[in-house]
């Protein structure tokens, strides 16, 4: 191999070095990233990592005198703010190494330079959807830790995303 050869990739492998080092960089700080946030009553704290994951929820004592629904809603909010504050740490981690121009928003949701109404509304099972509270249920006296064990356990309330 002649010597401008043997420069020319002795260059092109220190620049991949330095392109792995720095992609080493990003993924530990990516790593570190998460977002954490608390209701404004200080009923839930929600606390989720750079992927917007759920990692850790306190609830205080007196979330447990909300009535299920309310408090299923309360933890989506308060788990949402914690994901887009995961959101804008992980995009500034991003940032510093992205094309000028790029989105790193598209990037981390995964939809490039998709429109809006060019990604397929969220579809929700039927089995997932709640039934409805009717009006003259009483959630607040109903003593939730000391169930009846020959009764029917209550159904159980799953919350979904609202947009």
């Amino acid at each position: 191999m002649t010597t401008d050869h043997r420069a020319q990739v002795d260059e092109l492998l220190a620049d991949y070095r330095r392109s792995r080092d720095q992609l080493a960089s990003v993924q530990r700080d990516l790593a570190r990233v998460s977002g954490s946030a608390t209701s404004p009553d200080g009923a839930v704290t929600a606390v989720v990592d750079a992927r917007g994951t759920l990692v850790d929820l306190e609830l205080a004592d007196h979330a447990y005198r909300l009535r299920p629904a309310q408090l299923a809603q309360l933890v989506l909010r308060t788990a949402q703010e914690a994901v887009a504050k995961a959101a804008e740490g992980a995009y500034r981690a991003l940032s510093p190494v992205l094309p000028a121009g790029t989105d790193p928003e598209a990037l981390l949701r995964g939809t490039a330079d998709l429109r809006p109404e060019e990604i397929a509304p969220e579809q929700v099972p039927p089995a997932t959807r709640r039934r409805p509270v009717a009006d003259d249920e009483d959630f607040e006296q109903r003593d939730w830790l000391d169930v009846d064990a020959g009764a029917p356990a209550p159904t159980p309330i799953r919350a979904r995303r609202t947009r």
